[in-house]
């Protein structure tokens, strides 16, 4: 017998803390995503001993790099090129 949410849209939130349903839902959303990102990345520097060059790539991977300290850049296309530069290896060119 729980209330039926609201869909909502992933998006930045003006504030952390939300003053609504959809408010707190699309914080949850977002900082929790951002931070979970954070918190792997974070790992993944402590066992390199470096600090890499971090790149997202992906469907939300805009959004999400505006809420991340380790994220440098996005490149929506870096999946696809590095198939092509794999089939192109492959094919011997």
């Amino acid at each position: 017998r729980t209330a039926k949410l609201p869909r909502v849209d992933i998006k930045r939130p003006l504030k952390v803390i939300g003053t609504s349903t959809v408010a707190a839902m699309q914080s949850g959303l977002y900082y929790g995503y951002a931070g979970l990102v954070d918190g792997v990345l974070e790992k993944m520097i402590e066992e390199m001993g470096t600090k890499p060059r971090i790149i997202a790539t992906g469907g939300l991977a805009s959004l999400i790099a505006t809420g991340s300290k380790f994220i440098e850049e996005v490149d929506d296309t870096l999946t696809l090129e590095g198939l092509r530069l794999i089939n192109e290896r492959v094919r011997g060119k």
